[in-house]
């Protein structure tokens, strides 16, 4: 009820906002079990594709926007329990890995549709980074569930980083054919497989995207990108310096 209530909500609100173009519809099973495998431009990701979908789809979030105490900690949990966000508990040996395939396993037992972003984060620049092999493959094979393969196109410029106030622009949603890897069920503990899996899931969200393929995981990328703006500021207060102090 609550799903329905904010979909019917948040979700009319988005499509009447944002006018979101869709394909490929007819690939979303009418019923049963299926993996939603995104790119992941935005964090409004997980809201437009729900939005443009009949049926309920499960994404996973850090466990802390269920926790936060306070009032604004509440309305915080009982959004994102609303719209079809399952906690995931970070800590532990393996943290959010193994939680996100066990939260994964459920809803797919369940008969529904889980959504899960490959890149394991939000891409830094717009570009389609290499698929971690865990989540994605270990829930496909040890569930048979068909992965399809779903492209977010533009939602990254609809609010870019620094922005407060979105863009009022039309994002796009492209939905690929379910890929079935029942051939490797039973495989999940073989890396190559696993690799196997995510790379051919991976090829099909390029195609549906046009984004340009980076062969290394986001998050490394977002480290290079953080340790290169760190290492341009220090760069620039060692000339100033430098300036001040020949100045002297």
């Amino acid at each position: 009820m609550i799903y329905g209530a904010m979909k019917f909500s948040l979700g009319g609100s988005l499509k009447l906002a944002f006018r979101p173009w869709v394909e490929g519809l007819e690939n979303i099973p009418a019923e049963g079990p299926a993996i939603l495998a995104s790119n992941h431009l935005s964090f409004s990701d997980s809201f437009f594709l729900p939005a443009v979908l009949d049926r309920k789809v499960t994404f996973i979030a850090k466990a802390e926007y269920f926790t936060t105490p306070g009032v604004k900690g509440k309305l915080t949990a009982a959004f994102f329990k609303g719209v079809g966000q399952l906690p995931v508990d970070r800590s532990g040996a393996r943290g959010a890995g193994e939680a996100a395939i066990k939260a994964g396993i459920e809803v797919i037992e369940g008969g529904g549709l889980f959504g899960i972003y490959p890149e394991g984060t939000r891409s830094p620049d717009g570009r389609l980074y290499r698929g971690k092999p865990g989540g994605l493959a270990r829930v496909a094979l040890a569930t048979g569930a068909p992965v399809i393969p779903v492209a977010m196109i533009d939602t990254e410029k609809i609010q870019p980083p620094g922005k407060v106030l979105p863009k009022l622009m039309r994002p796009g949603i492209r939905i690929g054919k379910p890929l079935d890897f029942t051939r490797y069920q039973g495989m999940e503990g073989d890396r190559f497989i696993l690799r196997s899996v995510t790379d051919e899931v991976m090829y099909e969200i390029m195609k549906l995207s046009g984004q340009e393929y980076v062969d290394i995981y986001a998050t490394a990328a977002k480290r290079q990108i953080a340790d290169a703006e760190k290492a341009a500021k220090a760069a620039v207060k060692a000339e100033i310096a430098a300036r001040e102090e020949s100045g002297a």
